[in-house]
């Protein structure tokens, strides 16, 4: 495995050896190729790969060791202390160039990948060390080349090409030992020995997830991306990081005629190499024909048809193209005249974490300084607020803290709420690397994921029962004296009030109402509290209710009481969606919060971001996502009444609870500003629509769920007149009359980052904008430019104001609607791992769309037999605000009684369903949790051409979606 570094245990024994004479230094424990090629000195080597367990198998590297009598394979012997080695004697040459002849031998005619410029280099790494030896296969040899394997091309993105495999199996490594996907294995024996798929299918029937893995690996070309098949000359590689979830892989984008062809993972902090179907895959979405190239203005006279039946490739009948010149000053006038009509309470903004670091801060500083309110929120509102308020609440910050790979540390990982196979893949690697080393993996969610297959226990609780099921381990523990009772005596506060609290909740209690046997939360209980070192990290699972907040404040206690904080492996770490909602949030694109999660009603913050600024500023918090729907819909008579909005890459027509009366709520605005690079669900309602760039075509930071501020680089330009996002901003901001001057290169983005510090100097100090571009990440706190950053925080004191965790009892809190006779069934939202957020990105990612390119509600098997329905079959699925029609998935690990959809599609748009109630401290809604009913056929499904008990054709399907 590629195991994260720890800076602190580099200093390493070393021992001396002799390698062909000279005197080489190498790590105690470091084998003998290792060290040459830290040293510049070539082995020929095939097997081998960096990260990878060695395998020693291909032989390419043997050498001769003094008084051995066999040859050595250097991949896997260790250098000792006087050995004397010898890889270029006349005996370990003539090996290596046989068995690099013997290999070449076999290939075909003509290859697949090339290493370089030279393209008579057709079998990759074979062919590079066959000339680099000058290696030539005798003729004899060609004629023993076995029968060759046929081409699978099944897979939408990746080529099989068995005839260039060379049997290596850094592969079958990649898949097994790295992502722990297990879909590569061994076949066969002898001369009939291959490489193949689950029981040897075909690679696009596998249970492949297309993650790329192997296809990194491979040497030869035998596994490649369709897309590089031929020439892999390329003009340029431009590093930089995933532009999806918050893991943060750090990538290198390969770039040819201003088109990204194909992408690499990139060793960083995060990924160490590693990527999903969506960061290896998922890039060509900047390229399609739907990007907006031009500055848009609605026609006068046509409505706002907030059905969304609109077409966005039909967009020509509701706007008309215009300058820049004439959008922005329309856009950022009328804005302004509403301010001037009706005071400074009127507009509101929602910023993106899909953006950069910088634009995250200077929309909202455009908000607090232009707008004059604090009506500015994006995402993070809609995932994980509730865990915010607990962790600032109790821990004093809402960062995480210990890094996702910190789980290397750890005994045991508790994943609660959180499907990180699908919505954090690669992260998900971690986990599944640590469950074969023996860490006890707990999966505790109401469907059973593929985690479970890695779990040493699955707590598949009833939905709503969080609290149950959390306080029973609470309990337990206090009960059985399994508490750290020093970490309680100096580092918490509250603890009798938790325990007087948890009184009622034992196990025996709480079993029937979570449906988790009480003999099961008391082992996970008390493994938890007696472990070395234990994790918790949880998603939306946790935070996506009425209780969110109750749900993370138990979180944390558990952790507390048992001591499970403040060293390595052990604390608290709610995994985020978005690439930049972590940096989005502590840039303060949030209505309550300046940057560093300064309070807007802090007297002292706020008069020094007024000096900051030199701007007078609202002292009283905005409003929140949801709640600036409702004040959009308030009487003309509320003076807050929200009559104006700038969006900027967020799509709430798709992603707010409730879409019927959020799109009401867009449509009645006065004027709406939408900022994309597609036409959206949101920006079909606008007034002006302004064309930005997507994250290859930019320049800045973003701070992913580790806390680490990383670097992204430009890798093309924007298509037609579309614009940098940072550069719209300020002219909006020049034409909202402030005073803003950022003039360096790409609009300023590192004058905006070093503002941004200035604004963050307890976080982000000692990061600049040099040491970002030299090393492309760093982990924040950091308060110096020596300071290396903390992987772990909170070893010695919380940043309370007592320096302590503070311990807050939670009670049972029933979701905001339960299930009745007219609606039986519980509705689950959330992603799916092709398709990420409301799918405006990946949807028009050809690849991912080709491996899911339908809407699907997964339904256990139980339920689809009392339903009458078969996997393919269309049901309807209705909520008490709206109703869709949707194809049916078996999924065994959803629970009877409940469904799941993902909210990607807007054919079959899972939020007209969901429920808009709020947690009362995060203010998140209820996505996870809401009562529906579910009928065969149905009348959604008649609307849209099916018969109740139609066959679904594939024509149908393509007609609907």
């Amino acid at each position: 495995m590629n195991a994260p570094v720890n800076p602190q245990e580099l200093e390493l024994q070393t021992v001396e050896f002799k390698l062909d004479g000279k005197t080489i230094i190498a790590y105690d424990g470091e084998t003998i190729l290792k060290a040459a090629k830290r040293h510049g000195i070539d082995i020929p080597h095939l097997c081998f790969k960096d990260g990878y367990a060695p395998d020693g198998n291909c032989r390419a590297c043997v050498v001769e060791i003094n008084g051995e009598r066999t040859l050595a394979p250097s991949c896997c012997r260790n250098a000792t202390a006087g050995m004397e080695v010898k890889a270029q004697s006349e005996r370990a040459v003539k090996s290596q160039k046989l068995v690099l002849e013997m290999l070449l031998s076999d290939m075909p005619d003509k290859g697949y990948k090339w290493i370089g410029d030279d393209e008579s280099m057709q079998f990759g790494e074979l062919s590079s060390w066959a000339k680099q030896m000058d290696v030539t296969v005798r003729p004899e040899l060609k004629a023993l080349r076995r029968e060759q394997a046929k081409a699978d091309i099944s897979h939408p993105a990746m080529a099989v090409n068995l005839d260039t495999c060379i049997q290596c199996n850094r592969c079958l490594r990649g898949c097994r030992d790295e992502q722990v996907n297990d879909v590569i294995g061994y076949a066969m024996r002898g001369s009939h020995s291959e490489i193949v798929f689950d029981l040897n299918d075909p690679m696009g029937e596998s249970t492949c997830v297309g993650c790329g893995e192997c296809v990194q690996a491979c040497p030869t070309g035998a596994l490649m991306p369709k897309g590089l098949i031929g020439s892999q000359k390329v003009d340029s590689k431009v590093d930089s990081v995933c532009p999806f979830c918050g893991v943060g892989c750090q990538i290198t984008y390969n770039i040819k005629d201003n088109v990204i062809v194909s992408v690499d993972g990139r060793d960083g902090p995060a990924n160490h190499n590693r990527l999903c179907v969506k960061g290896r895959f998922g890039m060509d979405y900047i390229h399609s024909p739907q990007r907006l190239t031009k500055p848009l203005i609605r026609k006068t006279g046509v409505p706002k048809d907030e059905t969304a039946s609109q077409d966005p490739n039909d967009w020509s009948s509701i706007f008309r193209e215009a300058t820049w010149e004439e959008a922005l000053d329309v856009a950022a006038s009328k804005l302004k005249g509403l301010n001037e009509k009706y005071g400074r309470k009127v507009l509101a903004g929602f910023g993106s974490a899909k953006g950069s670091n910088e634009e995250a801060y200077l929309f909202q500083k455009l908000v607090r300084t232009g707008f004059g309110n604090n009506n500015v929120d994006h995402c993070t509102r809609l995932c994980h607020a509730s865990s915010v308020a607990a962790l600032l609440e109790g821990v004093g910050s809402g960062a995480v803290s210990n890094q996702v790979n910190d789980v290397e540390n750890s005994t045991m990982i508790l994943l609660i709420g959180s499907n990180p196979t699908v919505n954090h893949p690669v992260a998900a690697t971690w986990f599944k690397n640590a469950a074969k080393r023996g860490t006890k993996v707990v999966l505790a969610d109401p469907r059973v994921t593929q985690m479970g297959k890695h779990a040493w226990r699955i707590m598949q609780f009833k939905p709503d029962t969080d609290v149950a099921m959390l306080n029973a381990m609470i309990y337990t523990i206090i009960e059985e004296g399994l508490c750290d009772q020093e970490f309680i005596k100096n580092r918490t506060s509250n603890f009798e009030a938790l325990k007087e609290n948890v009184k009622g909740y034992s196990p025996e209690l709480m079993a029937p109402i979570c449906g988790i046997p009480s003999e099961t939360l008391r082992e996970v209980a008390r493994e938890f509290a007696t472990t070395k070192s234990a994790m918790i990290l949880w998603g939306m699972g946790i935070s996506q209710h009425v209780h969110g907040t109750d749900n993370a404040r138990c979180l944390i206690a558990l952790s507390t009481i048992a001591g499970q904080i403040g060293k390595p492996g052990s604390g608290l770490h709610p995994l985020r969606g978005q690439n930049n909602v972590q940096g989005a949030s502590d840039a303060g694109l949030i209505p309550m919060m300046f940057p560093n999660y300064q309070r807007v009603d802090n007297a002292n913050a706020h008069d020094w971001f007024e000096k900051f600024w030199r701007t007078p500023l609202e002292s009283k918090p905005g409003y929140t996502v949801v709640e600036i729907m409702e004040k959009i819909l308030a009487v003309d008579s509320d003076p807050d009444k929200i009559r104006g909005m700038y969006i900027m890459g967020e799509n709430p027509a798709m992603s707010d609870p409730d879409l019927n009366h959020a799109r009401h709520a867009l449509a009645s605005l006065e004027h709406l500003v939408v900022q994309d690079i597609f036409m959206t669900e949101t920006a079909l309602l606008a007034d002006v629509v302004l064309p930005a760039s997507a994250w290859p075509e930019k320049v800045g930071t973003v701070s992913n769920t580790d806390r680490m501020v990383q670097m992204g680089k430009r890798a093309i330009h924007p298509p037609g007149e579309a614009k940098p996002d940072l550069w719209i901003l300020q002219e909006l901001a020049k034409r909202m009359g402030l005073n803003w001057k950022y003039a360096g290169p790409d609009s300023g983005v590192a004058e905006v980052f070093d503002e941004m510090r200035q604004a963050m100097h307890a976080a982000i100090k000692g990061i600049t904008w040099d040491r970002l571009e030299r090393e492309s990440s760093v982990t924040y706190p950091c308060l110096s430019p020596e300071d290396p950053g903390r992987p772990i925080v909170f070893n010695d004191a919380f940043p309370t104001a007592d320096g302590k965790v503070k311990l807050v009892p939670a009670d049972i809190i029933p979701a905001d609607e339960r299930p009745n006779d007219e609606y039986p069934f519980v509705l689950i939202t959330g992603r799916q791992l092709e398709h990420w957020h409301t799918g405006s990105m990946t949807r028009r990612a050809t690849i991912l769309d080709t491996i899911e390119p339908m809407a699907t509600v997964s339904l256990c098997g139980d339920d689809m037999v009392q339903l009458g329905v078969t996997t393919g079959d269309v049901v309807t699925v209705a909520s008490r605000r709206g109703t869709i029609a949707i194809h049916v998935r078996r999924d065994d690990g959803t629970p009877r009684g409940a469904i799941f959809i993902p909210f990607a599609y807007y054919e079959a748009a899972a939020n007209l369903m969901t429920n808009s109630a709020l947690d009362p401290f995060g203010k998140i809604p209820e996505f996870k949790y809401c009562a529906v009913s579910v009928v065969k056929g149905g009348d959604a499904a008649v609307k849209l051409g099916y018969g109740t008990n139609d066959e679904i054709s594939s024509d149908k399907v393509a007609a609907h979606t």
